[in-house]
């Protein structure tokens, strides 16, 4: 074969690698996220991708499921749905700085129109005529959150001792709620303004005394291999354009002071 022509074969298998190439070159970021922040964090992930050339990669489940997923496997940032989860953990080394992206806030969950005519109570979940649900506190925020409102009203055993079923996040709660398997539940506010839950669910909002907003904290990983990348994002997320994202599912900014 002519000299000419073998580098013409060759370089035309070149000029076809390279978009495979460029492909795998690109940087990925691995973000552990509670699943009611998805909406926003996947917004902002996508804006996030355009502008870095970047792949990011969102782990979704319970903030305590995802949590320990991060000590196994390693990744990024981690989103959890209540700042506790930062202090229970923060001694164990995993989690270093962190930006606040938003609050959340309790409220109760009721199928569309409030047809039971519940009350913005939390006692409202030991009524008998209601088929109530509550978040299994021991694998996701919405479960850890309620559990502390029920605590402080003295009345958590009672609740789950007359609850149909515990479910492990707040999607799970949602999800049964749609499928009119309760009548109620407690679960984040901002779950209220997904598309498929605002058309068949209501949300009652309850005394902020009582349910205190609770700060959304983005936190880098001290095992993150692209920590530069991983601060753009967080920074991304906690600005202007972040924040407005967040308002637009349903969560209070990071201007908001308790």
């Amino acid at each position: 074969m002519p000299t000419r022509r073998i580098l013409a074969v060759f370089l035309s298998f070149l000029f076809a690698a390279l978009p495979a190439v460029a492909q795998q070159a690109r940087q990925e970021l691995l973000v552990y996220c509670g699943i009611t922040m998805i909406r926003p964090m996947a917004e902002i992930a996508q804006l996030f991708e355009k502008r870095e050339n970047v792949k990011v990669i969102l782990a979704q489940g319970g903030s305590e499921d995802l949590y320990q997923s991060a000590r196994k496997s390693g990744g990024d940032l981690y989103l959890p749905g209540e700042p506790s989860y930062r202090e229970r953990h923060l001694k164990e080394g995993l989690l270093g700085d962190y930006v606040t992206v938003g609050y959340n806030q309790m409220a109760l969950m009721v199928q569309k129109g409030n047809p039971k005519k519940v009350r913005p109570d939390p006692r409202e979940l030991l009524r008998r005529d209601l088929v109530v649900i509550l978040g299994n506190a021991e694998s996701g925020s919405v479960g850890n959150e309620s559990k502390d409102i029920l605590d402080g009203l003295g009345i958590y055993p009672k609740v789950i001792k007359a609850a149909a079923f515990l479910a492990p996040d707040s999607r799970s709660l949602a999800g049964a709620m749609r499928r009119k398997e309760a009548d109620l539940t407690m679960n984040w506010r901002a779950a209220g303004f997904a598309p498929d839950n605002q058309a068949v669910l209501d949300m009652i909002d309850l005394d902020p005394k009582l349910a205190r907003p609770q700060a959304l904290l983005l936190n880098l990983l001290t095992v993150s291999r692209n920590t530069d990348l991983a601060r753009r994002f967080m920074a991304l997320a906690e600005g202007g354009e972040g924040q407005a994202i967040f308002r637009k599912h349903g969560f209070l900014d990071n201007r908001y002071r308790p």
